[in-house]
């Protein structure tokens, strides 16, 4: 699937359109654990607003980072994904926690 997509500062400012890429593995992982979709996921990198924040906790090997974001059924999610050959790679989704939320809702009033 492809989608527009804008990013934060901290993603290159050349990316505007992306492919998703899912292994079997991160799909069933994030159903399974959290009852979130593949759909789901990409329902939120395509509404708006998409928050995506640097990982570095996680970026030991590759660069990774965390997306706040919401579903169409207003599903609120936390995706931790990579890009890899300019395709955005999902690793775990899940459903976001209070102060997820409220770090998702106070930057959206600030649009």
């Amino acid at each position: 699937m492809y989608c527009m997509i804008i990013y934060s500062d901290i993603m290159p400012r050349h990316i505007s359109s992306i492919a998703f890429e899912w292994d079997s593995g991160n799909v069933t992982k994030s159903w399974l654990k959290h009852g979130v979709t593949k759909e789901e996921c990409e329902e939120a990198f395509l509404n708006r607003p998409l928050r995506v924040f640097d990982d570095k906790k996680h970026s030991l090997n590759e660069a990774r980072f965390v997306a706040y974001g919401k579903t169409d059924a207003n599903k609120y999610l936390t995706i931790i994904f990579t890009l890899r050959f300019k395709k955005t790679r999902i690793i775990s989704a899940r459903k976001q926690n209070r102060k997820e939320r409220k770090t998702y809702d106070k930057k959206n009033t600030k649009i």
